[in-house]
């Protein structure tokens, strides 16, 4: 059977991000789910909660794992609620895991400091679009600029969906991984500040990081991210229990 990526996206954004992945996984006729999360994209019009979050993960999970071995793939918030998903006391049927822009444990200073600095965007006329869109249209290539905002942001939903991830408990439940694992890190990315925590909760896994990239890693430069689904795959294929290099 073959392995089937399931795709969750980071907070504002929607399954849009994953335009160039998915690309590149159906020309290699790998089945792709890319979900949106609740109050974002198709769905912004509903309330987010974490049960909700996680119920959308675990239907295209094992929606996926009725045609093969599921990669489960996360970025940002995304990654975070993966982290506790797959890292629950029963596993779901997930083969291997990437986790993307979040070694960070979602409590604390940092996450008061990142809520009054989204706030402070939310507040200004255009709710911090001038901002976003000058910012991206800097670090992205043309190819992959829109994907991002493709399916609209979820500005709504931001402020509640940060306060909601101080309830995980990301590091209880990193312990628990036991598929082969990656965290991909952009080199600049602040996210990063827990990556040696993670680490050692998670000492199987290995730690990639993408140089001359910041926290949009998978369209920053998408064919290095492409790179590492390929080996995640090929991992997942031969039936490895640990990842090799």
């Amino acid at each position: 059977m073959a392995v089937q990526v399931v795709f969750v996206h980071g907070i504002r954004t929607s399954a849009s991000m994953w335009r160039a992945q998915r690309e590149t996984l159906d020309a290699a006729g790998i089945g792709v789910i890319a979900v949106d999360l609740p109050g974002h994209g198709t769905r912004m019009s509903e309330p987010f909660t974490l049960d909700e979050a996680f119920a959308t993960i675990d239907r295209a999970v094992r929606t996926a794992a009725e045609r093969g071995p599921v990669l489960l793939v996360g970025h940002s918030m995304g990654g975070l609620l993966c982290i506790e998903y797959a890292g629950q006391t029963a596993p779901p049927p997930v083969a291997g895991f990437v986790a993307a822009s979040c070694t960070a444990v979602p409590r604390g200073l940092a996450l008061r400091t990142y809520r009054t600095l989204a706030r402070g965007f939310d507040a200004l006329p255009d709710r911090g679009m001038g901002l976003t869109n000058y910012v991206l249209a800097r670090t992205l290539p043309e190819h992959t600029r829109s994907d991002f905002g493709a399916g609209g942001y979820a500005l709504d939903a931001q402020d509640g969906a940060l306060a909601q991830l101080a309830r995980l408990d990301v590091l209880t439940a990193l312990a628990r991984i036991r598929v082969p694992l990656w965290f991909v890190n952009g080199q600049y990315d602040q996210l990063r500040v827990s990556e040696r925590l993670f680490q050692r909760v998670a000492p199987h896994a290995e730690l990639i990081v993408i140089p001359r990239t910041s926290h949009l890693v998978s369209a920053m430069r998408p064919e290095v991210f492409d790179a590492v689904l390929a080996l995640a795959v090929a991992t997942i294929e031969a039936g490895a229990k640990d990842p090799v290099w």
